[in-house]
């Protein structure tokens, strides 16, 4: 008997032993997901893979001026209409009193989202301005203690996105608060600012956090960190922590403090080949404004928010669209007309959207493809954004025997119409009906054998005349290399200002186009790029950090000659920064 203790003992001193360096590292990090084995994450974020489309909506006390202060227009987005507008602590809150959402209705907001193919919401808890749409107990600047309307928002859109199957998540500016004593970009403007930010952070941050976290039931099920200004370990640590009150729930890339997150977050753009290796999702608004704006009517028609989704799923990433209420609860006309025309397709091609993975396709001449893979069988949908006159529509470089091929899109009968495949040189060419069946994007259905199989194709013009030069194409000179993985898809190593990437495309289409690139860099660099005698100059934003791209829209247009054209980009050797460069976009000018 006493044998058998020792030998047991003796056992668990050897699991202690193994475990300890894992029990320690535990232990050393907040982060509740620091050990996190790939297979957990995966299941972690598996909802959030398949959803592919949500609503994004900033509402607060910024709905009331709507974009307006002292009887002018304050330039810039309506939710930082304080910080923009330098308006006193005092004069701002003023606006609380107006703040009175009787027209709200959390029902309608959820089944609106729904109807359109959303699949979670994330709404503005706080915005920069601290002002809370909940009920909290951390301090009087929150819709019910300081607002005729005395309620709280996010409890009964809670219970309408249980109602409706869908996710809710909480946006929340941890570090920015103009009213609480956090952090302020570009620095403060009223002496009633002045606050330390250890006590922002301790007395408003952490428990609202934790009231957030604690009072919604299974919301959030995601959390959407902004802006971290002044955001060092130490205070992101009191953060993160808190994530353990809401087992597996998803958390983006902008709490700060060194933390990664789930999700990449570009704004505004959608990136070239997305962030391979890592989840993302792109977040855009419906006109120029996240926050109401009265005057701001420049709405993206439905066919650039269409053409945007579909581009971002073919990218592997989601499209998180936002919407921005009026102070009255009212979200505007035409973003509920857009949306209501987005669910109209997506019940025809939500299944090419939904619980799909990136394109294995660099380029399509005619639009996007999505695929989902099932054992030994792919299912690749072909997003045509220009349906070929001809009927001959060429996929470029598929290998792969195709088994089935049809439109997506029902007939009168219920059924898919049928589609004749025949490879050639060019690839495979499926021919299809004259008329396209959606004048936006039409789905083609293949079902392959096995994983694609893509022979490399010549870097072309896309369906609306652009031209997308990627990282991974480019030819080098010098020590430049091409990295991958884990979210990089970019030229990096630039140290040398001698070192040039060149591309060779064909154009089809000539005439003048604009051009993009996305950078990321430690230092504000110049660079020139090149195309025959033709020159532009571009200056690298300082992004203080080699993994965070930005999107730089250089000055100038280039005019580009029809045939084979080349490329380069080269630095200014007496203002050059090292800088990571993932691709260049160049657009038409209409």
């Amino acid at each position: 008997m006493m044998t058998q203790l020792k030998i047991q003992i003796g056992r668990l001193a050897k699991i202690l032993l193994v475990a300890a360096p894992l029990i320690a590292s535990a232990a050393e990090s907040p982060d509740p997901y620091a050990n996190e084995t790939p297979a957990q994450r995966d299941s972690r974020m598996a909802w959030f893979r398949a959803a592919r489309f949500g609503m994004f909506i900033h509402w607060g006390v910024y709905s009331v001026p709507a974009g307006t202060y002292a009887g002018k227009q304050i330039p810039g987005i309506g939710e930082w209409i304080m910080n923009r507008g330098k308006i006193p602590m005092t004069n701002y809150q003023a606006f609380a009193r107006e703040y009175n959402p009787v027209k709200y209705d959390a029902d309608a907001w959820v089944k609106l989202a729904h109807a359109a193919g959303m699949k979670y919401i994330v709404i503005t808890a706080k915005h920069h301005d601290g002002f809370a749409n909940f009920a909290t107990k951390a301090g009087p600047w929150n819709i019910v203690a300081a607002t005729p309307y005395g309620q709280d928002v996010l409890k009964p859109l809670a219970a309408a996105c249980r109602k409706y199957g869908v996710k809710l998540g909480f946006y929340y500016s941890q570090a920015q608060d103009w009213n609480n004593g956090g952090a302020a970009a570009g620095g403060k403007w009223d002496a009633a600012q002045q606050h330390d930010m250890d006590d922002y952070i301790d007395k408003i941050a952490v428990p609202q956090m934790r009231e957030l976290l604690s009072n919604y039931g299974e919301f959030p099920a995601v959390l959407w960190w902004d802006t971290p200004t002044d955001m060092n370990t130490n205070r992101a640590d009191k953060l993160i922590a808190l994530l353990r009150l809401k087992p597996g729930i998803i958390h983006n890339n902008r709490l700060g403090g060194g933390y990664k997150g789930d999700t990449e977050t570009p704004e505004q753009f959608i990136p070239a080949t997305g962030y391979p290796g890592r989840d993302w999702e792109t977040c855009m608004t419906m006109n120029d404004t996240w926050g109401f704006k009265s005057y701001d009517q420049n709405w993206k028609s439905t066919e650039v928010i269409l053409r945007n989704l579909v581009d971002i799923a073919s990218k592997g990433g989601n499209y998180l669209l936002n919407v921005g209420p009026t102070r009255e609860g009212l979200i505007p006309g035409p973003s509920v007309e857009g949306l209501q025309a987005v669910g109209a397709w997506m019940r025809v091609n939500g299944e090419a959207i939904y619980g799909t993975t990136a394109t294995p396709f660099k380029r399509l001449p005619w639009g996007r493809c999505t695929k989902k893979i099932s054992g030994d069988e792919t299912t690749l949908y072909l997003h045509v954004f220009n349906w070929p006159k001809d009927g001959k529509l060429v996929v470029p470089g598929l290998k792969n025997e195709v088994k089935q091929a049809y439109l997506l899109q029902k007939n009168w009968f219920g059924g898919h119409k049928k589609l004749k495949t025949a490879r050639d040189v060019n690839g495979m060419t499926v021919s299809v009906p004259p008329a396209a069946p959606d004048k936006i994007s039409s789905t083609v259905v293949l079902k392959i054998q096995g994983a694609p199989e893509i022979a490399a194709t010549a870097i072309t013009q896309e369906s609306d005349g652009a031209v997308r030069l990627l990282a991974s194409e480019a030819d080098l000179r010098g020590g430049l290399q091409y990295e991958k993985g884990e979210g990089k898809d970019n030229l990096g190593y630039w140290t040398n200002p001698a070192d040039t990437a060149t591309w060779t495309f064909q154009i089809e289409r000539p005439g003048k186009c604009k051009v993009a690139a996305e950078i990321a860099a430690m230092g504000s660099g110049k660079f020139e790029i090149l195309v025959g005698d033709q020159k532009l100059s571009g200056t690298a934003p300082d992004t203080k950090d080699y993994t965070k791209f930005k999107r730089v829209n250089l000055s100038g247009t280039f005019d580009l000659p029809g045939g084979r054209v080349t490329l380069t980009v080269k630095p200014v050797a007496e203002a050059w920064q090292p800088m990571n460069l993932r691709s260049l976009a160049l657009t038409p000018v209409k």
